[in-house]
Protein backbone atom coordinates (compact mmCIF):
# COMPACT_ATOMS: atom_id res chain seq x y z
CA UNK A 1 0.00 0.00 0.00
CA UNK A 2 2.94 2.74 0.64
CA UNK A 3 4.98 1.25 -2.33
CA UNK A 4 3.21 3.55 -4.65
CA UNK A 5 4.89 6.80 -6.16
CA UNK A 6 2.95 8.88 -3.70
CA UNK A 7 4.44 7.42 -0.70
CA UNK A 8 8.35 6.89 -2.22
CA UNK A 9 8.41 11.01 -2.95
CA UNK A 10 7.02 11.51 0.61
CA UNK A 11 9.86 9.17 2.15
CA UNK A 12 12.32 10.87 -0.01
CA UNK A 13 11.36 14.46 0.79
CA UNK A 14 11.25 13.48 4.42
CA UNK A 15 14.69 11.81 4.03
CA UNK A 16 16.12 15.50 3.00
CA UNK A 17 14.54 17.37 5.61
CA UNK A 18 15.90 14.90 8.58
CA UNK A 19 19.34 14.56 6.95
CA UNK A 20 19.09 18.99 6.58
CA UNK A 21 17.98 18.87 10.72
CA UNK A 22 14.52 19.12 10.73
CA UNK A 23 11.37 16.64 11.71
CA UNK A 24 9.32 15.87 9.17
CA UNK A 25 6.17 13.79 9.39
CA UNK A 26 2.77 12.01 6.74
CA UNK A 27 -0.13 14.17 8.03
CA UNK A 28 -3.81 14.02 7.49
CA UNK A 29 -5.90 11.62 5.78
CA UNK A 30 -3.57 9.46 4.29
CA UNK A 31 -2.27 8.57 7.79
CA UNK A 32 -6.03 7.64 8.74
CA UNK A 33 -6.38 5.71 5.40
CA UNK A 34 -3.50 3.59 6.29
CA UNK A 35 -5.28 2.63 9.78
CA UNK A 36 -8.33 1.96 7.91
CA UNK A 37 -6.74 0.10 5.22
CA UNK A 38 -8.29 2.42 2.76
CA UNK A 39 -6.47 3.71 -0.51
CA UNK A 40 -4.69 6.41 -0.04
CA UNK A 41 -5.17 9.16 -2.83
CA UNK A 42 -2.78 12.73 -1.67
CA UNK A 43 0.20 11.77 1.12
CA UNK A 44 1.31 15.38 2.48
CA UNK A 45 4.11 16.22 4.43
CA UNK A 46 4.54 18.49 8.00
CA UNK A 47 7.67 19.69 9.47
CA UNK A 48 9.49 22.16 11.74
CA UNK A 49 11.55 24.01 8.88
CA UNK A 50 10.62 27.38 8.03
CA UNK A 51 9.03 27.76 4.35
CA UNK A 52 12.30 29.64 3.48
CA UNK A 53 13.92 26.24 5.02
CA UNK A 54 12.25 23.98 2.73
CA UNK A 55 12.92 25.78 -0.23
CA UNK A 56 16.94 25.59 1.01
CA UNK A 57 17.04 21.85 1.11
CA UNK A 58 15.45 21.60 -2.02
CA UNK A 59 16.60 22.77 -5.97
CA UNK A 60 13.37 22.57 -7.14
CA UNK A 61 10.37 23.82 -5.36
CA UNK A 62 7.17 26.07 -5.89
CA UNK A 63 5.16 28.68 -3.80
CA UNK A 64 1.20 27.28 -3.51
CA UNK A 65 0.25 28.35 -0.64
CA UNK A 66 3.60 29.96 0.61
CA UNK A 67 1.28 32.31 3.00
CA UNK A 68 0.42 29.50 4.90
CA UNK A 69 3.62 27.89 5.14
CA UNK A 70 2.95 24.84 1.95
CA UNK A 71 5.23 25.01 -0.53
CA UNK A 72 5.68 22.29 -3.33
CA UNK A 73 8.71 19.89 -3.80
CA UNK A 74 9.63 18.84 -7.06
CA UNK A 75 11.85 15.37 -6.03
CA UNK A 76 12.55 12.75 -8.50
CA UNK A 77 10.37 9.93 -7.36
CA UNK A 78 7.08 13.18 -7.36
CA UNK A 79 6.03 15.93 -6.21
CA UNK A 80 4.95 16.69 -2.38
CA UNK A 81 3.00 19.16 -0.52
CA UNK A 82 4.75 20.12 2.10
CA UNK A 83 3.84 22.67 5.10
CA UNK A 84 5.69 24.36 7.84
CA UNK A 85 4.08 23.14 11.57
CA UNK A 86 1.62 25.95 12.49
CA UNK A 87 -0.73 27.43 14.68
CA UNK A 88 -4.01 29.24 13.52
CA UNK A 89 -4.83 32.88 14.71
CA UNK A 90 -8.51 33.81 15.23
CA UNK A 91 -11.20 32.85 13.16
CA UNK A 92 -12.96 36.02 12.24
CA UNK A 93 -15.54 34.68 10.03
CA UNK A 94 -16.06 30.70 11.08
CA UNK A 95 -14.21 29.68 7.49
CA UNK A 96 -10.36 30.48 8.11
CA UNK A 97 -8.02 32.18 10.27
CA UNK A 98 -6.90 35.83 9.90
CA UNK A 99 -3.27 34.59 10.47
CA UNK A 100 -1.14 32.02 11.18
CA UNK A 101 1.92 31.39 13.24
CA UNK A 102 4.80 28.88 11.81
CA UNK A 103 6.05 27.24 15.20
CA UNK A 104 8.72 23.92 15.73
CA UNK A 105 5.97 21.93 17.81
CA UNK A 106 4.28 18.98 15.44
CA UNK A 107 1.96 18.93 19.30
CA UNK A 108 1.17 22.09 18.41
CA UNK A 109 0.25 21.63 14.83
CA UNK A 110 -2.04 18.30 15.31
CA UNK A 111 -3.96 20.74 18.19
CA UNK A 112 -5.38 22.73 15.04
CA UNK A 113 -6.58 19.59 13.22
CA UNK A 114 -10.72 19.11 13.28
CA UNK A 115 -10.88 15.58 14.35
CA UNK A 116 -8.52 13.09 15.97
CA UNK A 117 -8.59 10.50 13.35
CA UNK A 118 -6.66 13.34 11.01
CA UNK A 119 -4.57 14.24 14.02
CA UNK A 120 -2.28 11.58 13.67
CA UNK A 121 1.17 11.89 11.87
CA UNK A 122 3.18 9.24 11.00
CA UNK A 123 6.81 9.01 10.70
CA UNK A 124 9.23 7.80 7.96
CA UNK A 125 9.75 4.49 10.01
CA UNK A 126 5.85 3.46 10.18
CA UNK A 127 5.71 4.57 13.42
CA UNK A 128 3.01 6.89 14.53
CA UNK A 129 2.24 10.01 17.07
CA UNK A 130 -0.89 10.21 18.26
CA UNK A 131 -1.53 13.07 20.82
CA UNK A 132 -5.23 12.90 21.01
CA UNK A 133 -6.68 9.60 20.74
CA UNK A 134 -6.97 9.26 17.26
CA UNK A 135 -6.22 5.66 16.79
CA UNK A 136 -7.97 4.63 19.78
CA UNK A 137 -11.02 7.03 18.35
CA UNK A 138 -10.64 5.06 14.56
CA UNK A 139 -10.73 1.79 16.29
CA UNK A 140 -14.10 2.76 18.02
CA UNK A 141 -15.31 3.87 14.66
CA UNK A 142 -15.89 7.00 16.34
CA UNK A 143 -15.75 11.01 14.81
CA UNK A 144 -14.58 13.29 17.47
CA UNK A 145 -13.71 17.06 17.58
CA UNK A 146 -9.64 17.51 18.49
CA UNK A 147 -10.06 19.71 21.93
CA UNK A 148 -13.04 21.31 22.60
CA UNK A 149 -15.82 20.63 19.42
CA UNK A 150 -17.66 23.83 20.04
CA UNK A 151 -14.75 25.91 19.37
CA UNK A 152 -13.68 23.94 16.51
CA UNK A 153 -16.54 24.24 14.95
CA UNK A 154 -16.68 28.19 15.43
CA UNK A 155 -13.05 28.33 14.16
CA UNK A 156 -14.25 26.62 10.86
CA UNK A 157 -18.09 25.91 10.48
CA UNK A 158 -17.65 23.74 7.44
CA UNK A 159 -15.94 21.08 10.03
CA UNK A 160 -20.07 20.54 10.99
CA UNK A 161 -20.08 19.38 7.61
CA UNK A 162 -17.08 17.04 7.37
CA UNK A 163 -18.16 15.17 10.31
CA UNK A 164 -21.62 14.39 8.23
CA UNK A 165 -19.64 13.75 5.29
CA UNK A 166 -16.92 11.62 6.89
CA UNK A 167 -19.57 9.55 8.82
CA UNK A 168 -21.12 8.78 5.33
CA UNK A 169 -17.87 7.52 3.89
CA UNK A 170 -16.98 5.66 6.94
CA UNK A 171 -20.28 4.13 8.64
CA UNK A 172 -18.54 6.18 12.02
CA UNK A 173 -20.93 7.08 14.92
CA UNK A 174 -20.34 11.34 15.87
CA UNK A 175 -19.14 11.52 19.18
CA UNK A 176 -21.69 12.22 21.37
CA UNK A 177 -20.54 16.14 22.75
CA UNK A 178 -19.39 16.59 19.73
CA UNK A 179 -23.02 15.96 17.58
CA UNK A 180 -24.19 18.25 20.79
CA UNK A 181 -22.06 21.24 19.59
CA UNK A 182 -22.56 20.77 16.25
CA UNK A 183 -26.60 21.28 17.01
CA UNK A 184 -25.37 24.06 19.28
CA UNK A 185 -23.50 25.75 16.09
CA UNK A 186 -25.34 24.51 13.27
CA UNK A 187 -26.58 27.98 12.35
CA UNK A 188 -22.99 28.84 11.70
CA UNK A 189 -23.11 26.67 8.21
CA UNK A 190 -24.44 29.75 6.55
CA UNK A 191 -21.20 31.51 6.43
CA UNK A 192 -19.65 28.52 4.18
CA UNK A 193 -19.80 29.43 0.94
CA UNK A 194 -22.24 26.94 -1.63
CA UNK A 195 -18.87 26.07 -3.09
CA UNK A 196 -17.66 24.33 0.14
CA UNK A 197 -20.93 22.66 0.84
CA UNK A 198 -20.98 20.95 -2.92
CA UNK A 199 -17.80 19.62 -2.38
CA UNK A 200 -18.55 18.08 0.75
CA UNK A 201 -21.75 17.08 -0.73
CA UNK A 202 -20.23 15.16 -3.56
CA UNK A 203 -18.65 13.02 -1.17
CA UNK A 204 -21.25 12.25 1.13
CA UNK A 205 -23.44 10.93 -1.62
CA UNK A 206 -20.56 8.56 -3.13
CA UNK A 207 -19.85 7.61 0.46
CA UNK A 208 -20.55 3.82 1.13
CA UNK A 209 -22.88 4.86 3.94
CA UNK A 210 -25.08 7.47 2.74
CA UNK A 211 -28.03 6.91 4.73
CA UNK A 212 -25.84 7.29 7.96
CA UNK A 213 -24.62 10.69 6.58
CA UNK A 214 -28.38 11.56 5.84
CA UNK A 215 -29.03 10.80 9.54
CA UNK A 216 -26.38 12.72 11.29
CA UNK A 217 -27.07 15.60 9.03
CA UNK A 218 -30.84 15.59 10.37
CA UNK A 219 -29.90 14.68 13.60
CA UNK A 220 -27.24 17.30 14.11
CA UNK A 221 -29.42 19.99 13.16
CA UNK A 222 -27.59 21.13 10.10
CA UNK A 223 -30.42 19.56 7.50
CA UNK A 224 -32.76 22.48 8.78
CA UNK A 225 -30.07 24.92 7.59
CA UNK A 226 -28.83 23.81 4.50
CA UNK A 227 -31.08 24.84 1.02
CA UNK A 228 -33.42 21.93 0.19
CA UNK A 229 -34.87 18.74 1.99
CA UNK A 230 -32.35 15.74 3.29
CA UNK A 231 -35.35 13.32 4.25
CA UNK A 232 -33.10 10.56 5.18
CA UNK A 233 -35.33 7.75 4.92
CA UNK A 234 -35.33 8.21 1.23
CA UNK A 235 -31.93 7.48 1.04
CA UNK A 236 -31.99 4.15 2.88
CA UNK A 237 -30.76 2.28 -0.16
CA UNK A 238 -29.07 4.75 -2.07
CA UNK A 239 -25.29 3.66 -3.63
CA UNK A 240 -23.88 5.00 -5.95
CA UNK A 241 -20.06 5.93 -7.15
CA UNK A 242 -21.08 8.91 -8.94
CA UNK A 243 -21.76 12.41 -7.82
CA UNK A 244 -23.69 13.49 -10.21
CA UNK A 245 -26.42 10.58 -9.37
CA UNK A 246 -26.09 11.81 -5.92
CA UNK A 247 -27.26 15.05 -7.51
CA UNK A 248 -29.83 13.71 -9.51
CA UNK A 249 -31.28 11.69 -6.83
CA UNK A 250 -31.58 14.83 -4.33
CA UNK A 251 -33.00 16.93 -7.36
CA UNK A 252 -35.74 14.30 -7.54
CA UNK A 253 -36.37 13.97 -4.01
CA UNK A 254 -36.71 18.04 -4.28
CA UNK A 255 -39.98 17.77 -6.92
CA UNK A 256 -40.77 20.68 -9.09
CA UNK A 257 -38.38 23.47 -7.09
CA UNK A 258 -35.39 21.45 -7.68
CA UNK A 259 -33.54 23.30 -10.03
CA UNK A 260 -33.60 26.51 -7.82
CA UNK A 261 -32.31 24.11 -5.28
CA UNK A 262 -29.00 22.47 -7.06
CA UNK A 263 -28.44 26.31 -8.47
CA UNK A 264 -27.96 27.16 -4.88
CA UNK A 265 -25.33 24.68 -4.44
CA UNK A 266 -23.41 26.12 -7.47
CA UNK A 267 -23.99 23.19 -9.86
CA UNK A 268 -22.32 23.33 -13.51
CA UNK A 269 -23.53 23.80 -16.44
CA UNK A 270 -22.70 20.30 -17.18
CA UNK A 271 -24.24 18.63 -13.82
CA UNK A 272 -27.37 20.11 -14.27
CA UNK A 273 -27.76 19.06 -17.79
CA UNK A 274 -26.68 16.06 -16.56
CA UNK A 275 -29.83 15.99 -13.88
CA UNK A 276 -32.52 17.13 -16.15
CA UNK A 277 -31.75 14.31 -18.86
CA UNK A 278 -31.95 11.84 -15.41
CA UNK A 279 -34.80 13.42 -14.00
CA UNK A 280 -36.41 13.53 -17.71
CA UNK A 281 -35.65 9.79 -18.31
CA UNK A 282 -37.04 8.92 -15.28
CA UNK A 283 -40.72 10.41 -16.05
CA UNK A 284 -40.75 8.63 -19.58
CA UNK A 285 -40.05 5.49 -17.78
CA UNK A 286 -42.95 5.17 -16.12
CA UNK A 287 -45.26 4.79 -19.40
CA UNK A 288 -42.11 2.70 -20.94
CA UNK A 289 -38.70 3.86 -22.84
CA UNK A 290 -39.03 3.53 -26.40
CA UNK A 291 -36.34 3.35 -29.18
CA UNK A 292 -36.02 7.38 -29.20
CA UNK A 293 -35.47 7.04 -25.29
CA UNK A 294 -32.62 4.90 -25.65
CA UNK A 295 -31.02 6.64 -28.84
CA UNK A 296 -31.81 10.07 -26.75
CA UNK A 297 -30.37 9.43 -23.28
CA UNK A 298 -26.63 8.35 -22.58
CA UNK A 299 -26.07 4.73 -20.94
CA UNK A 300 -25.52 6.80 -17.57
CA UNK A 301 -28.37 8.88 -17.46
CA UNK A 302 -30.54 5.76 -18.36
CA UNK A 303 -29.33 3.78 -15.63
CA UNK A 304 -29.72 6.28 -12.95
CA UNK A 305 -33.25 6.56 -13.96
CA UNK A 306 -34.07 3.04 -13.92
CA UNK A 307 -32.10 2.62 -10.55
CA UNK A 308 -34.55 5.26 -9.67
CA UNK A 309 -37.32 3.73 -10.00
CA UNK A 310 -35.94 0.46 -8.28
CA UNK A 311 -35.63 2.96 -5.14
CA UNK A 312 -38.82 4.23 -5.61
CA UNK A 313 -40.98 1.22 -6.40
CA UNK A 314 -38.96 -1.56 -4.44
CA UNK A 315 -38.33 -3.49 -7.19
CA UNK A 316 -36.08 -4.14 -9.86
CA UNK A 317 -36.05 -2.55 -12.62
CA UNK A 318 -34.67 -2.86 -16.13
CA UNK A 319 -31.10 -4.05 -15.53
CA UNK A 320 -28.09 -2.16 -16.74
CA UNK A 321 -27.06 -5.02 -19.12
CA UNK A 322 -30.77 -4.78 -20.47
CA UNK A 323 -30.12 -1.04 -21.39
CA UNK A 324 -26.59 -1.85 -22.69
CA UNK A 325 -28.25 -4.78 -25.07
CA UNK A 326 -31.09 -2.11 -26.17
CA UNK A 327 -29.04 0.49 -26.69
CA UNK A 328 -26.31 -1.53 -28.85
CA UNK A 329 -29.88 -3.05 -31.22
CA UNK A 330 -30.57 0.41 -32.16
CA UNK A 331 -30.04 1.08 -35.88
CA UNK A 332 -27.52 4.14 -35.23
CA UNK A 333 -25.63 5.07 -31.53
CA UNK A 334 -25.31 8.81 -32.80
CA UNK A 335 -26.42 11.55 -34.37
CA UNK A 336 -23.55 12.01 -36.26
CA UNK A 337 -23.88 8.32 -37.72
CA UNK A 338 -27.13 9.36 -39.78
CA UNK A 339 -25.77 9.69 -43.46
CA UNK A 340 -27.45 12.37 -44.32
CA UNK A 341 -27.27 15.77 -43.84
CA UNK A 342 -29.44 19.55 -44.18
CA UNK A 343 -27.61 19.82 -47.54
CA UNK A 344 -28.46 16.50 -48.91
CA UNK A 345 -32.75 17.22 -47.59
CA UNK A 346 -32.83 20.74 -49.36
CA UNK A 347 -31.57 19.38 -52.77
CA UNK A 348 -34.26 16.63 -52.84
CA UNK A 349 -37.28 18.96 -51.47
CA UNK A 350 -35.86 21.56 -53.48
CA UNK A 351 -36.46 23.77 -50.30
CA UNK A 352 -34.61 27.00 -48.97
CA UNK A 353 -32.69 26.54 -45.61
CA UNK A 354 -34.95 27.48 -42.72
CA UNK A 355 -36.62 26.34 -39.55
CA UNK A 356 -38.25 23.21 -41.20
CA UNK A 357 -35.10 21.79 -41.77
CA UNK A 358 -34.42 21.44 -38.44
CA UNK A 359 -37.97 19.12 -37.66
CA UNK A 360 -37.14 16.86 -41.15
CA UNK A 361 -33.86 15.95 -39.48
CA UNK A 362 -35.34 15.16 -36.42
CA UNK A 363 -38.41 12.91 -38.25
CA UNK A 364 -35.55 11.43 -40.46
CA UNK A 365 -33.36 10.76 -37.39
CA UNK A 366 -36.81 9.06 -35.52
CA UNK A 367 -37.49 7.04 -38.61
CA UNK A 368 -34.18 5.34 -38.57
CA UNK A 369 -34.00 4.97 -34.90
CA UNK A 370 -37.40 3.12 -35.44
CA UNK A 371 -36.11 0.70 -37.82
CA UNK A 372 -38.79 2.84 -40.43
CA UNK A 373 -36.14 3.30 -42.59
CA UNK A 374 -33.00 1.63 -43.74
CA UNK A 375 -30.03 4.27 -42.66
CA UNK A 376 -28.79 4.46 -46.14
CA UNK A 377 -28.76 7.36 -48.17
CA UNK A 378 -31.00 6.40 -51.49
CA UNK A 379 -33.81 4.71 -49.31
CA UNK A 380 -33.44 7.65 -47.08
CA UNK A 381 -34.41 10.04 -50.26
CA UNK A 382 -37.18 7.79 -51.38
CA UNK A 383 -38.64 7.87 -48.13
CA UNK A 384 -38.38 11.59 -47.83
CA UNK A 385 -39.91 12.69 -51.31
CA UNK A 386 -42.81 10.29 -50.44
CA UNK A 387 -43.44 11.62 -46.97
CA UNK A 388 -46.22 14.43 -46.42
CA UNK A 389 -43.94 17.02 -44.39
CA UNK A 390 -46.16 19.76 -42.28
CA UNK A 391 -43.90 22.20 -42.56
CA UNK A 392 -44.11 24.88 -39.92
Amino acid sequence: MQNTKEWQAAYAVIAQLEQAGFEAVIVGGAVRDVLLERRVHDVDVATSALPHEVKAVFQQTVDIGIQHGTVLVVVPEGTVEVTTYRTDGDYTDHRRPADVQFVRSLRADLQRRDFTMNAIAMRRDGSFVDYYGGQQDIQACLIRAVGEAEIRFQEDALRMLRAVRFSAQLGFTIDPKTLQAIQQRADDIVWIAKERMKAELDKLWVGQYVYNGLLNLQNSGLATQLTGSFEAEAWQNFQTTDAQVGWAYFALLQGDSWQDILRDYRLSNKEMAFVKAVLAAFQVYQVGWTNMDYFTYSLVELAAAAYFATLQQGVVAISYKQICEKQAQLPIQHKQELVVNGVDVMTWLGRKRGPWLKQVLQTIMEAVVNGEVANERQAIQAWLVQYDFQYD
